[in-house]
């Protein structure tokens, strides 16, 4: 059976795993969940995720959420031997991190200040600024002691995708990050040398922007988390 991932176009941890899957050339059903009609908050979306988020994969009846967890399945049932995911203990603690990092770090808190104002009534504030700068410094930091071309590596790994997407979004708003050097020059040298792999990215920050200047009315959608933006009718 073909693996299915149920996911969305502009969204990083989507993107990040349909990035590698097309690596892995691992052969995938690409099935769109409509956000905006609300397809995972139903009871049967959450037949296969209660948490009710995107994406989620099904291998054969298999289900699994949380698109960190995802990228390691995929890799260690279906290319064990890729250094997309190493296997030596300490290479891939420092993938684990990265991907760590940036769902509790990097990911959640630009996103909060680039994505959540777009869909739904959050404001950017100073707060939200400094966050971002403090997320980006510490990627900054980890380039400059690691000494990697990569997030975690001198080769392409896993931790790139999420880390990348969580970028993208900057530059969906126009956010200027150029003074993190080594975060910039790892960003641009991922554009330049995958460009397969950055055509997903892009096609999901043509998306974003569009919302930018379109902002979408999901009143109906009645989020149990975070707030509708007031349309007015």
């Amino acid at each position: 059976m073909v693996l299915k991932l149920y996911g969305v176009s502009d969204g990083p941890p989507s993107i990040s795993v349909r990035q590698a899957l097309t690596v892995l050339e691992i052969p995938f059903e690409l099935i769109n969940v409509d956000y905006g009609a609300g397809e995972h908050m139903t009871a049967e979306y959450a037949k296969m995720n209660p948490q009710k988020e995107i994406p989620v994969l099904d291998d054969d009846g298999f289900f699994l959420g949380e698109s960190n967890a995802i990228l390691q399945y995929i890799c260690d049932k279906y290319k064990p031997e890729s250094n997309l995911y190493p296997q030596e203990p300490k290479a891939r603690a420092i993938v684990n991190h990265r991907l760590c990092f940036n769902l509790s770090t990097y990911y959640a808190n630009i996103s909060a200040y680039t994505m959540a104002p777009v869909f739904y009534d959050y404001e950017r504030t100073d707060l939200g600024l400094k966050k971002v700068h403090m997320a980006l410094d510490v990627l900054e930091t980890y380039f400059e002691r690691l000494g990697t071309s990569y997030a975690a590596a001198n080769h392409l790994t896993i931790a790139d995708f999420p880390l990348i997407n969580t970028t993208m979004t900057m530059e969906a708003i126009d956010f200027d990050f150029s003074k993190y050097k080594k975060v910039s020059k790892w960003y641009s040298d991922f554009k330049n040398n995958h460009p397969e792999l950055w055509k997903i990215s892009e096609g999901a920050m043509k998306e974003v922007q569009y919302f930018v200047k379109n902002p979408p009315d999901l009143t109906h959608l009645n989020h149990p988390i975070h707030p509708a933006r007031k349309i007015a009718k």
